[in-house]
């Protein structure tokens, strides 16, 4: 399966008898899957069938679904809310007897919220079912296109991810090849220390800070940091292959990434590696931020 970017845009439009429609979905970043409809009014119902459709498809990302419809050659039909009217016209009668104003006027009534309702010609419920199931259907192309550039923006994404891999994998190799992280190497720098601290100072047990220097030793090295490195490098490596929903599992992996070369750069005692550490920390950081983007 291909990788999938989280972000995408896609449109896709219609007709059926006297109804026109244009869907427009736009896709970003989520932790989940999250869809919000704007559908005109009358058209709640394609919302579930909408939804099915998608999470069928999608795994990941906050979906904006927009709907607008339209109906050509039909006649507006102006209505009065009889009720808002009559509701209206009964609070002014009940202020003209308390306040001192003029008496309203008719085109003043009218032009208040509710009161007229300019809607369309009145269309049978066959003809409505119809133009909902198509655009159910183009509803589904829009998704096709949606998923379509996620997965050109997945595509480039992957060449990204693979190429900060090959970075880590070379920082890596780096840090193991530095003189510096060499078992005899912390010795000597350790025994430098300690011989300057018995300079100093009788009272330091010699045999006691042999000891110590041993256990730090053991500590400053980072060989177990390298091979854990090296072994999530190549379960990313595995998981870029397969493709699909693999978002959340490299995220995993980058949290690895980052606590392991920390982790590096707190044992290091040693300038050069301290440096490698540092581009590690950068590259994995880079790492991170494209896997925030994977469906």
């Amino acid at each position: 399966m291909a990788l999938s970017s989280m972000t995408g845009f896609a449109r896709s439009h219609g007709a059926s008898g006297t109804y026109s429609w244009s869907w427009e979905l736009k896709s970003v970043n989520a932790k989940g899957l999250e869809l919000r409809f704007r559908l005109p009014s009358g058209f709640d119902a394609v919302e579930v069938a909408a939804r099915a459709r998608a999470a069928e498809r999608l795994s990941r990302g906050n979906v904006y679904a927009n709907l607008t419809v339209t109906r050509e050659g039909v006649t507006p039909v102006v209505r009065v809310n009889e009720q808002v009217l009559e509701a209206l016209v009964t609070t002014l009668r009940s202020l003209s007897s308390r306040v001192d104003a003029e008496k309203p006027r008719l085109d003043g009534v009218l032009g208040l919220k509710g009161v007229i309702d300019v809607i369309d010609e009145e269309d049978n419920e066959v003809a409505r079912d119809a133009a909902q199931a198509v655009i159910i259907e183009s509803f589904t192309e829009a998704l096709g296109g949606l998923g379509e550039m996620r997965r050109h923006e997945g595509a480039a994404i992957g060449r990204l991810l693979s190429a900060r891999l090959d970075e880590i994998a070379r920082l890596s190799s780096r840090a193991e090849a530095a003189p510096g992280r060499q078992p005899d190497a912390i010795k000597k720098r350790l025994a430098e220390q300690i011989a300057t601290l018995l300079e100093t100072s009788a009272r330091f047990d010699a045999d006691r800070l042999h000891q110590e220097a041993i256990l730090l030793a053991s500590k400053a090295d980072v060989r177990e940091e390298i091979d854990r490195l090296a072994a999530h490098i190549a379960q990313a490596r595995k998981l870029i292959a397969g493709g699909g929903a693999i978002g959340r599992r490299l995220d995993f992996l980058a949290q690895e990434f980052n606590r392991e070369t920390n982790t590096l750069c707190a044992k290091s005692n040693d300038v050069e590696l301290t440096n490698i550490g540092l581009e590690l920390k950068s590259v994995v950081e880079q790492f991170r931020e494209q896997v925030q983007n994977l469906e």
